[in-house]
């Protein structure tokens, strides 16, 4: 059975040997995390790793590096389990199982999550041990991947381990979440390692800095011992002294020795924590049992040892011995004991032999450049060898200058190229011994074979100094003293004892005084570099043909490079005239330009200026235009010329200076000529010299002007143009018609246009051609006011057409056509009367109204109207009767009944007569009825009859309106309306009143003027003895006037209104007037005076106080009169100069200020 090696023992141990499967678990399971491993980075495949322990006290877990990635330890899965299984729910359809891998190899762990009753991708997680979230530690060595199957709704999960290491191996563990469902699967890895590779010692991280002391021979120690009681920061040393290889190993092993050991019921003496055995010797493992009869077994991390040559059991009564012959690094393990269901185990600690310095290093002299080697043998081949200088460990970094060179036993230090600083102390340590030697490194005496030249070099022209000397050393180049870099323009070579610099473009800041200095030496090899550049102009920044544009009043600074070594003197000139550097056209100088400047640029600005450079290198010369751009000319005064109904044609001429741009185009305004506010009509540029005005109101004046536009601005407006009327002209005629037709004439008449718009109408031309013919012919000269033309000098029996047109102020209307040739010949029309419909029934008009009867017929020529009224002529004087070719009418001012009657109509067209009759129908009011009867009475009931009236009033009476009326009070109210018939009979009447009645005629015009009114009363009794009322005389109410309340004296506030009050009675009712200071008030503004019932009230609107005084009311009838007074003092007096500016009278104010003096000396 093949024994496991050294990198497995952690990993084997977390298994129990197949028929003890009760045995507890270690190792592997462990809590804590003791050993930390730095973080495997992807720059670097290398297993380095910086190893610290835990304190002696096992109770107190240590702090892990910040830059620690992987826990040696493995978490354990009872702390992971710690979550409430309540929360769990089984997620996993597929959990990543645990897997071994050999060192350098590739593993990968998958785990898969059902997506059917998910909404959304759950959320993984990897952990290595019990904390560490993987996430952020994949790179090169570890990749986690996740894809999603849409056919399976599957969301697979996979976590790849690359190139794996021995430090990987331990327990992991992957948690899956969604929402409130949690799952959790927990795997391990086992690192094993390939069997073709030998153990490997790593070197470079076991010192830092250490001080090389001389090593003495010292007697065996027990390692065990030293790393229970050292610091943990000495671990590493102890494991370099000691040939420990697998220090992690030891210092997880030690960890488990540190755990208190339970007393054990079936050993009566259990095994050491630890043994330690040099390689090839002998170690015993004894117990010793409570009970010789109980089974005991053997393991060797985790796997059942069998008696062998190399493994041998010894029993010595209650003992149970073994021994481990020819130990070997292979043996260097852990080991336990099983007895029964009890378990003992230790550790075995196999040391390698220290390995002794056999040949020692030898101090060395050596120059500067040469190859030096320091070497030494040892007594192993292949030994784990450390070199250092001055106590610094020396690495073997294929980037170091250093290189360690191992030949069997022999191993050298060497050193390519040797430098001063090599110059120190370098020692050799190994397990067993060290040695040290100095080395010494000097300077060749150095020779100049090559100094640096002098060089002139044309600016741009390549830069090239070369120098030799003696030794193949560094140096740095210097220019005016500071050091020069190697860069992308400057380029320094060193091939041998040659060194050159180089720059291939050269510029003016590279003249100067060269120097190069060897390294080490004090010695510097100097040259001068002068730098020869003409003078040139540089253009690039101007526009076409050296063209710059300035806008006029802007300040121009034109900026022109300039180049030149040594700088250049500059000249400006215009024409013949040099530029001076004052003035409001100077020229301005600076080391690398020069400036033009042109102060408030006008445009007589604009021309060529020559700019000239020279040294002692050369010249340059170059003409630049000057533009000055300025804003356009206003345009000329636009010309309108045409108008229409709310449009207009304007026309401009372009301005007359562009300002040196081009014109772009233009902007229109315009305004009503009474105004001054002026409106743009384009709000994009209008490219022509043609615009045309739209929404303008027909027949306002109004007025347009221009805006140039280019690209300096716009220019001031143009003049206005001359005022113009939008006019429109007519619609066509209408309702054009031939009227008659002679042999020679053509007579023709139409309507007014429909819309004939603010220019008005002046006339109609009426024109005509013959068929057949385009020419037209003007019948009108001289335009016609009149609907109705004729054309004369026609031949007889030629066809025309004819046309009209509207003219007004606008122009001529579009023509109206008639649509038919007219024939030119007299034709007989016959006679006929168009009756309107509502003169074929009888035509009623009220008396007093206006008759005005328009008939018309037809009938040519030369149609004669007659009329005649019931069968006798017309009287013109009463009615007038109008004839015309076409109709006839009759008219009455204002109609009477004795124009009642028929009115027969007769046309005549030589022997061809037609005939119409018109029934006229004058009406009035009717008389009232001839006589009331009162025929019965009855009860609470009256019966009347009465005849109808003798005047109808010439229409059908259409009914009577019966009223009755009390006798007391012979008020009249309405019983019957619109009643046809002649006998009626009321109802509903009051027991013992009586009553008269009277009834009103009515036909079409109303009720008649009068009534007839019964002559007797109906009186309403009561069944059973009439009762006679006596008879009394009429009370006598009149009276002569009154006053039931007299006025009272009143104060009033000047102004506020003030009324006085009083009360009066009589019959009859008296006239009532009011005075003051016995004048009579009358149409002054200031007073308003009421009567109600009685209550008479005069009211003084905003009284001053010459409004004060004796107001008296008098009430006057024919039976007398009585008066009433009462005096009214307005306090809040005014000055005089008030009262006259108020409008007050001179006289009465100054009858006014005599009463307030007087009042005045009364109250004293």
């Amino acid at each position: 059975m093949p024994e496991p090696t050294k990198k497995d023992e952690t990993e084997n141990e977390s298994a129990p040997p197949p028929p003890e499967k009760t045995a507890p678990q270690e190792g592997g399971n462990e809590k804590g995390k003791d050993v930390v491993i730095r973080e495997m980075t992807s720059s670097s495949d290398e297993d380095d790793t910086s190893v610290s322990t835990p304190p002696a006290d096992g109770m107190s877990k240590p702090a892990e590096r910040k830059d620690s990635v992987w826990s040696l330890g493995e978490g354990a899965p009872e702390e992971s389990e710690k979550r409430d299984d309540t929360q769990r729910s089984t997620l996993f359809i597929e959990k990543p199982q645990s897997g071994t891998v050999s060192v350098g190899g590739n593993i990968t762990f998958i785990a898969k999550v059902e997506a059917k009753d998910l909404l959304r991708k759950p959320n993984v997680k990897w952990f290595k041990g019990k904390w560490m979230d993987l996430a952020s530690k994949a790179g090169k060595h570890l990749q986690l991947k996740e894809s999603f199957e849409r056919h399976t709704k599957i969301h697979t999960f996979e976590m790849q381990i690359i190139k794996a290491k021995e430090n990987y191996a331990g327990n992991y563990r992957c948690e899956v979440s969604y929402k409130d469902k949690f799952d959790s699967c927990s795997f391990d890895l086992e690192v094993t390692e390939s069997s073709q590779a030998a153990p490997s010692i790593d070197i470079r991280s076991a010192f830092k800095r250490r001080e090389i002391k001389q090593q003495e021979e010292e007697p065996e120690v027990d390692v065990w011992e030293l790393l229970k009681n050292a610091n943990p920061s000495e671990y590493e040393k102890i494991a370099f002294q000691y040939g420990i290889t697998d220090l992690r190993g030891m210092l997880k092993r030690l960890k488990r020795m540190r755990r208190e050991v339970k007393k054990s019921a079936a050993f009566a003496k259990g095994l050491d924590p630890a043994y330690q055995v040099d390689k090839g010797g002998k170690v015993r493992f004894m117990v010793e049992l409570a009970d010789p009869t109980v089974e005991l077994k053997w393991y060797k991390n985790g796997q059942e040892i069998r008696p062998s040559a190399k493994y041998i059991f010894e029993h010595k009564g209650n003992q149970r011995i073994l021994f481990i012959n020819n130990c070997t690094m292979t043996d260097d393990a852990r080991y336990y004991v099983t007895a029964g269901d009890e378990k003992c185990s230790t550790e075995l600690f196999v040391r390698d032999p220290p390995i002794l310095v056999t040949k020692g290093l030898e101090d060395t002299s050596t120059y500067v450049g040469e190859r030096v080697e320091l070497s030494c043998e040892v007594s192993e081949d292949d030994a784990n060898v450390k070199w250092f200088r001055n106590g610094v460990e020396l690495s073997n970094d294929p980037k170091s200058r250093y290189r360690i060179k191992v030949e069997g036993k022999k191993h050298t230090l060497v050193i390519e190229e040797a430098a001063k600083n090599d110059t120190a102390t370098y020692s050799v340590m190994t397990t067993g011994g060290q040695s040290e030697a100095k080395l010494s490194v000097d300077l060749r005496p150095l020779k100049i074979s090559l100094a640096l030249e002098d060089q002139t070099v044309r600016l741009g022209q390549e830069i090239h100094l070369k120098c030799e000397i003696s030794e193949n050393v560094e140096g740095k180049w210097y220019k005016n003293g500071q050091l020069i870099e190697a860069s992308d323009r400057v380029k320094l070579y060193h091939k041998g004892r040659i060194h050159r610099f180089i720059i291939p473009v050269s510029a003016v800041d590279d003249e100067g005084e060269y120097m190069f200095v060897p390294d080490a030496y004090n010695i510097n090899i100097p040259c001068k570099v002068h730098i020869v550049d003409p003078p040139k102009l540089h253009l690039d920044g101007l526009g076409e043909n050296n063209t710059v544009t300035v806008v006029a009043g802007n300040k121009l600074r034109l900026e022109i490079p300039i180049t030149g070594e040594p700088p250049p003197k500059v000249f400006w000139s215009r024409g013949d005239k040099m530029v001076t550097d004052s003035g409001r056209i100077r020229a301005e100088t600076y080391p690398d330009s020069s400036c033009l400047v042109i102060d408030a640029a006008e445009r007589e600005d604009s021309g060529a200026f020559r700019i000239t450079l020279k040294n002692e290198a050369g010249e340059d010369t170059a003409l630049i235009n000057i533009k000055v751009v300025d804003v356009p000319d206003p345009p000329q005064a636009p010309n309108v010329t045409e108008v229409g109904e709310d449009w207009c044609i304007m026309t401009w001429e372009p301005p007359a200076n562009d300002g040196g741009s081009p014109i772009l185009g233009y902007f229109i305004e315009r305004k009503k000529k009474q105004s001054s506010r002026w409106m743009r009509l384009n709000f994009e540029l209008c490219k022509e010299t043609t615009f045309e005005p739209k929404k303008m109101i027909e027949g306002v004046a109004y007025e347009v002007r221009v805006f140039a536009v280019n690209a300096i601005g716009m220019s001031k407006p143009s003049m206005p143009s001359k005022s113009f009327v939008p006019l429109a002209v007519t619609s066509p005629p209408t309702l054009l018609a031939v009227d008659t037709v002679t042999d020679t004439t053509v007579t023709m008449k139409w309507r007014p246009p429909d819309q004939i718009g603010a220019a008005g109408l002046d006339g109609y031309v009426v024109e005509y051609c013959f068929e057949g013919t385009d020419e037209w012919i003007v019948a009108n000269p001289e335009l016609t006011d009149k609907t109705k033309f004729t054309i004369s000098g026609l031949p007889t029996g030629s066809k025309i057409l004819v046309r009209v047109k509207a003219v007004n102020a606008a122009g001529e209307s579009e023509p109206k056509y008639y649509p038919q040739p007219i024939l030119v010949k007299e034709v007989i029309e016959p006679p006929k009367i168009r009756l309107p419909r509502h003169l074929k029934q009888t035509y009623t008009r009220r008396v007093g109204e206006t008759v005005n009867l328009v008939i018309p017929f037809q009938g040519k020529p030369r149609a004669k109207v007659s009329w005649q009224k019931n069968g006798s002529p017309i009287d013109k004087n009463e009615i007038n009767i109008r004839n015309t070719e076409n109709d006839t009418i009759i008219f009455i001012r204002k109609a009477e009944r004795g124009h009642s009657g028929e009115y027969d109509m007769k046309v005549e067209v030589e022997n061809l007569v037609d005939k119409a009759t018109i029934d006229i129908q004058i009406v009035d009011r009717p008389g009232p009825p001839e006589v009331v009867t009162i025929e019965d009475v009855w009860g609470e009931n009256v019966n009347l009859s009465w005849k109808p009236p003798k005047d109808d009033g010439n229409a059908a009476i259409t009914g009577y309106t019966i009223q009755k009326a009390d006798k007391k009070s012979m008020e009249w109210f309405t019983v019957i309306e619109h009643y046809h018939r002649t006998s009626a009979t009321i109802n509903e009447l009051v027991i013992g009143n009586e009553y008269y009645f009277r009834i009103f005629a009515e036909n079409m015009c109303g009720l008649s003027e009068d009534a007839t009114m019964t002559k007797e009363s109906a009186l309403i009794a009561k069944d059973g003895k009439v009762y006679k009322y006596p008879v009394y005389d009429d009370f006598d109410f009149s009276e002569r006037p009154l006053f039931t309340q007299p006025l009272v004296n009143t104060f009033a506030v000047a102004g506020y209104n003030a009324t006085l009050n009083c009360s009066v009675r009589g019959n009859p009712k008296p006239k009532i007037t009011w005075m003051k200071n016995k004048v009579l008030i009358m149409n002054d503004p200031r007073y308003r005076m009421f009567s109600n019932q009685g209550v008479c009230t005069l009211e003084i609107r905003k009284p001053s106080p010459y409004d004060g005084g004796t107001y008296s009311c008098r009430a006057v009838n024919e039976l007398g009169e009585a008066e009433v007074e009462c005096k009214l003092e307005v306090r809040g007096g005014l000055s005089f100069f008030r009262l006259l500016m108020d409008g007050v009278p001179p006289h009465i104010i100054d009858s006014y200020m005599r009463e307030v003096q007087a009042d005045k000396t009364e109250g004293k």
